[in-house]
């Protein structure tokens, strides 16, 4: 049996995505509160339920989600239907429960599948797998007797190790364990992201309407190899980083989409839309890709400001004018 003090190595990459996030969390902090601005905590919301049912296949587009939690009726497979009215009553309780007690757990399970399976909110009773979008299995997951034994080690863990485990990384080692044991029938998946909400939202409340879903569906085979990764490794290291970088990019657009909006941001959103995170860039393929042609506007209009929100790098930062320098986003 998997014993559960669960393995992972506190890295240095671990440390500098945790700054990175609480300075982002900072300026959000400074640009906006989520509470005054509900249509954007609406919107990211639908974003978050789409993109975590999407990775379970849910064929649905987020505007018929959109519309669904509207109230309105659309056409559409019923089982996916029902699956994005329960997801959206689950995501409605994040505040209502203790992400420490198993009986709250279950409680979002039932209510995430539930008219999907026959015993929602009950540990499985066979034996199950993990399969990624191509069908591969990546995982086979311990026996049913096993369950609740591993499970109540994993919240017995979470519980003793609050207070000395930083949330970011507490929650992220939640998610892949949770994977791991894949206590239900159905539902893991997306009760498994939708928990790591829940633990940082009790830390942070901005967490609650940060679509975090919305990059695991853009990186889904990075989010499944991370997952396929850290079971051959035998610990969460690698998930974890993996989580704190997706939660360092979704923090980014939240920055630049809680700015007030001035000119300066709007360059920023255009300049950021060009770009890809960690891939270096010349200023002459910047330029042609926002269509400008002055390299006094490109520094002055967006680069800087990007930079000095630090959402925008160098790759020689020692030697700003450098005829080698590239620029990266973060």
């Amino acid at each position: 049996m998997k014993n559960y003090i669960p393995p992972f190595t506190i890295t240095s990459k671990m440390i500098d995505y945790i700054s990175n996030i609480m300075e982002k969390i900072g300026k959000l902090d400074n640009y906006a509160n989520f509470n005054k601005m509900p249509t954007l905590r609406k919107n990211n919301r639908i974003r978050s339920i789409h993109s975590s049912l999407a990775i379970e296949a849910n064929s649905l587009s987020i505007n018929q989600v959109k519309d669904l939690i509207a109230g309105k009726t659309i056409i559409g497979p019923q089982k996916e239907i029902q699956e994005v009215k329960n997801a959206y009553k689950a995501y409605e309780m994040i505040k209502d429960v203790n992400p420490y007690s198993i009986k709250d757990l279950k409680k979002i399970h039932e209510t995430m599948i539930y008219l999907i399976v026959n015993e929602p909110g009950e540990f499985r009773k066979g034996n199950e797998g993990v399969f990624d979008e191509k069908g591969n299995c990546i995982h086979m997951c311990p026996p049913p007797e096993q369950v609740d034994i591993l499970m109540n080690q994993l919240f017995d863990w979470m519980k003793k190790r609050k207070n000395d485990i930083h949330p970011l990384i507490l929650s992220s080692v939640f998610h892949y364990e949770f994977v791991f044991i894949h206590p239900f029938e159905d539902g893991n998946g997306r009760t498994a992201r939708l928990w790591q909400n829940i633990i940082l939202s009790n830390w942070k409340e901005i967490f609650e309407y940060l679509p975090i879903e919305s990059n695991l569906k853009k990186y889904q085979d990075g989010y499944y190899k991370a997952i396929a990764d850290c079971n051959k490794n035998g610990d969460s290291t690698i998930f974890i980083e993996f989580m704190l970088k997706m939660i360092d990019e979704i923090l980014d657009e939240s920055v630049v989409t809680t700015m007030p909006i001035t000119e300066k941001t709007i360059h920023i959103q255009k300049l950021l839309q060009v770009m890809d995170y960690n891939v270096p860039m010349t200023a002459n393929d910047i330029m042609n890709k926002l269509g400008i042609k002055s390299k006094e506007t490109l520094r002055s209009t967006y680069l800087n400001p990007a930079i000095n929100e630090g959402l925008v790098a160098l790759t020689i930062p020692n030697k700003p004018t450098s005829k080698n320098q590239m620029y990266y986003k973060i």
